[in-house]
């Protein structure tokens, strides 16, 4: 019999609700014991709703860490206590997956590769675009060698309007910045995992806070005046040191008729195109016409476990504790996200100088 393992639930919030705890009770290989939150009423409601009988509610989570029953963390908090709170859990002995980003800084990133290589744990990020549908057809697609060289790649996470105004969204200190932290964060782990390249050699990028009105039409309403100093969009030029190019393009208000949801990507290579955006396309040129090929993501498929559904953050973490039982690596590695952390950061630190940013 499969070894149940002990969870540890630290940051009792949206995302941890949203995403984490359901997910974790539907692949039904895990036990929440214990809730970390600075709210101590947000940790005591997820105990009730998600937590084993005898449960354990914290308000410090070094407190939660002291106990050695718990095998995994789950860092459900703001990006600025990422890095701090995954070091010290690794540090305690537990494996780890931390929610996007992987942290505020490509600094603290590299912290967390370091912490989780001396303590030989396991350290995950919750990119769960990864485990959609489209993506895992598509991963098997390129692996097999369908597209040939992928020399360019146009990564979208484009709202019209849809500036989160809750929680710390809002909160700089907090957060490090808006959509391209956020959301475009998605999207450009994706492309780089379709690519399979993360050498980054240069990147240029644009920051804007432009759009007069970005309350108007805003899902979620509007916030006090100056709340929010995040930028409205910011889009990045980002060169692979093999040559390849990618185009990272995010907002949260845009002025623009086509939005294009996080977690969409365009990959052109030299046998073949692919796209996620509103679905799968493949295309190529063949008997001398081109060919767009649309696979049906309507049923069963490569993502469907019977019994746990096929949705992306189930099947995210049904992988990640497969590769618990297996002690095998987990889909996304840290040193994978800690790429797309630096080549974030390098996009802000364009954006405020004027000038590009070379790595190595």
């Amino acid at each position: 019999m499969s070894k149940r393992f002990r969870v540890g639930i630290i940051g009792c919030g949206g995302i941890a609700n949203a995403k984490h705890m359901p997910s974790i009770k539907a692949v039904d290989k895990a036990d929440m014991v214990a809730f970390c939150d600075i709210i101590e009423e947000r940790a005591a409601k997820a105990a009730k709703d998600f937590g084993t009988p005898d449960a354990k509610v914290y308000t410090d989570y070094k407190e939660l860490l002291k106990d050695g029953s718990i095998d995994v963390i789950h860092v459900c908090t703001p990006n600025r206590s990422h890095a701090q709170i995954t070091i010290d859990a690794l540090e305690a002995g537990k494996h780890v997956m931390c929610e996007k980003p992987m942290a505020k800084t490509a600094a603290d990133a590299r912290r967390m590769v370091e912490a989780a290589k001396r303590t030989g744990k396991k350290l995950t990020i919750g990119y769960q675009h990864r485990a959609k549908n489209e993506a895992l057809f598509l991963k098997q697609v390129v692996d097999r060698g369908d597209l040939g060289e992928i020399y360019y790649a146009h990564a979208y996470a484009i709202r019209r309007r849809g500036t989160p105004n809750w929680g710390v969204f809002l909160n700089e200190y907090e957060q490090g910045g808006g959509p391209l932290i956020d959301i475009a964060t998605h999207s450009l782990d994706l492309t780089l995992y379709l690519m399979n390249n993360y050498e980054p050699r240069m990147v240029v990028g644009t920051c804007y806070k432009k759009v007069e009105n970005p309350q108007e039409g805003n899902p979620w309403g509007g916030w006090p005046e100056g709340a929010n100093t995040m930028e409205d969009a910011a889009f990045g030029f980002i060169v692979m040191k093999n040559g390849a190019t990618i185009n990272l393009e995010s907002s949260w208000a845009l002025n623009t008729i086509e939005p294009v949801p996080e977690g969409s990507v365009q990959l052109c290579g030299t046998k073949a195109g692919a796209q996620i955006k509103n679905g799968l396309s493949i295309n190529k040129a063949e008997f001398g016409r081109l060919v767009d090929i649309k696979p049906d993501m309507s049923a069963g498929g490569v993502s469907f476990y019977a019994g746990v559904g096929s949705s992306p953050q189930i099947t995210e973490q049904l992988r990640w504790y497969t590769a618990l039982e297996n002690d095998t690596d987990p889909v996304v590695l840290p040193e994978q996200a800690c790429v797309v952390s630096e080549i974030l950061e390098a996009i802000y630190t364009s954006a405020k100088t004027g000038k590009p940013v070379f790595f190595d």
